[in-house]
């Protein structure tokens, strides 16, 4: 299983001075894609936004990301996994965090190399916190 973030979390919510990390989230859920966004945004990220893996696709074409969070199973049958797997490809490094809430965890199999399971319902500060760890050691 891979690592899975959960309520206790041992990982503060700080960042660093002057960090302009971008993060692209990818919900399909207006309302679960604005509330993950806002999160970001209010810890100073760049945030941008995507509805499913093909809009992310292109965004990832014609962007510098510092992280992905992107949910499993989005809209358009596209998939949060297979989008993780194409963003790694170019970009070996790229910090992956997936979320589900259908799911109660995801495979080392499906799961891109060092991401991280987030299920929902999740908190921001969680969110926050599972990013900044993850971007700190990127």
């Amino acid at each position: 299983m891979i690592p899975f973030a959960c309520a206790a979390l041992p990982w503060p919510a700080v960042r660093l001075a002057g960090a302009h990390e971008t993060v692209l989230v990818v919900e399909d859920e207006a309302m679960v894609c604005d509330l993950a966004a806002e999160a970001f945004l209010d810890e100073g990220y760049r945030v941008l936004t995507a509805a499913d893996a093909d809009e992310a696709q292109a965004i990832l074409e014609r962007e510098s990301i510092d992280l992905l969070f992107t949910d499993i199973d989005l809209a358009h049958n596209t998939n949060g996994i297979a989008l993780a797997r194409c963003a790694r490809r170019h970009r070996p490094g790229l910090p992956v965090i997936y979320t589900s809430g259908g799911r109660a965890n995801l495979s080392p199999a499906d799961a891109v190399p060092a991401s991280v399971f987030v299920p929902k319902p999740y908190r921001p500060s969680q969110l926050v916190a599972v990013a900044n760890n993850l971007l700190r050691h990127a």
